[in-house]
């Protein structure tokens, strides 16, 4: 198979993603850990790179939906060894709900993206994929947070997200959305208009600067 190039680090996890090592790929984040302790840096030039590759190997057809399914799994399995040593002690009184747009699939990008929060002290509810709309609005209602944060993956579920929004914002009005993913690299034009009041951030770094803005003003 055919491999973009990627940085070495990010390529050797790659690699043992693609054979299903997981020691090896824990063994790769720890010793990048340790070398550099920037959580945001591991999910970004390592993780990121990797399963962004992994899903263009899959779309041209080098790898099988169960190795892509796999490596989604090793690198999710990872973020969960990874969480306590990476959630802030001194916690602040905001709260952020995370999930997925029905339909979706993915859930590491949006798992990383609770994770930052987590590190700025919030109060992070990471619900994943599989979360019908009507039962998202639900949890809203119970839980009173500050911010919902939308992933989107796949842009044939563009439809689904504007629907989406439509109905939370009905019933919720006054609610910061942020979305991310995969997705919005291909949401242009017209298309991005009609999300309306959203921010879109299609990185963690600036997203980390954005929850530091929140933060400074409280």
């Amino acid at each position: 198979m055919e491999a973009a190039k990627v940085d070495p680090v990010a390529n050797d996890f790659l690699q043992n993603l693609l054979i299903g090592n997981r020691a090896n790929c824990s063994a790769i984040a720890r010793k990048y850990l340790e070398v550099n302790p920037s959580v945001k840096d591991l999910y970004e030039q390592v993780f990121k790179t990797s399963l962004y590759e992994v899903g263009r190997l899959w779309e041209t057809n080098q790898i099988t939906v169960a190795t892509e399914h796999l490596a989604t799994a090793i690198t999710e399995g990872i973020l969960n060894e990874l969480f306590e040593q990476i959630i802030s002690t001194e916690k602040i009184n905001k709260k952020v709900v995370v999930a997925c747009v029905e339909n979706e699939h993915h859930q590491v990008g949006v798992k990383m993206v609770a994770d930052v929060f987590e590190m700025k002290g919030w109060e992070s509810f990471f619900l994943g994929t599989g979360i019908p709309t009507s039962e998202l609005i639900k949890f809203i209602q119970e839980t009173g947070p500050d911010i919902l944060a939308v992933s989107l993956s796949v842009y044939f579920n563009f439809a689904n997200l504007l629907k989406m929004l439509e109905i939370i914002r009905v019933h919720f009005p006054e609610l910061k959305i942020i979305l991310g993913g995969q997705a919005f690299v291909h949401v242009t034009g017209e298309a991005l208009e009609r999300l309306g009041n959203v921010i879109i951030f299609t990185d963690l770094y600036l997203l980390e600067k954005y929850i530091d803005v929140l933060n400074s003003n409280l």
